[in-house]
């Protein structure tokens, strides 16, 4: 059942989804944009801790504005990178939560490779 645009909404910024929606979570995390979404959901979440960070710098600090955009899009980048860096396995837990077993959707994605590897050589040669 895919969730309503508000849970989809919680569900980016890192919030976790009641169970009736295990299904759409799998499904998300195993599509072929899978990396993408994961990025979405990960710049969603940290962005406004580096929204926050550029703020606090200017106004209590007294940074000029150039250098709090600076520490600001340097936290965004770090924060998008480590979560990336940690992908595979952030949704391998997070499927978990659901009740789907460690690694499942690595299993999935795999599968779904082999399947549109071996139809591209179909095409290709057996026609």
């Amino acid at each position: 059942m895919k969730p309503n645009p508000v849970l989809r909404l919680w569900y980016y910024l890192g919030g976790r989804l009641p169970q009736g929606h295990r299904e759409w979570v799998f499904h998300n995390v195993t599509r072929p944009n899978w990396l993408l979404h994961f990025t979405a959901r990960s710049l969603l979440q940290v962005l406004p801790l580096s929204l926050v960070i550029g703020v606090l710098l200017v106004v209590l600090l007294g940074s000029p504005i150039g250098l709090a955009v600076a520490c600001g899009a340097l936290g965004l980048i770090v924060g998008v990178y480590f979560s990336l860096s940690y992908a595979a396995e952030s949704v391998e837990n997070r499927i978990t939560k659901y009740g789907y077993p460690h690694g499942a959707a690595g299993e999935a994605r795999a599968r779904r490779t082999d399947d549109d590897q071996q139809a591209r050589y179909n095409a290709t040669w057996r026609s």
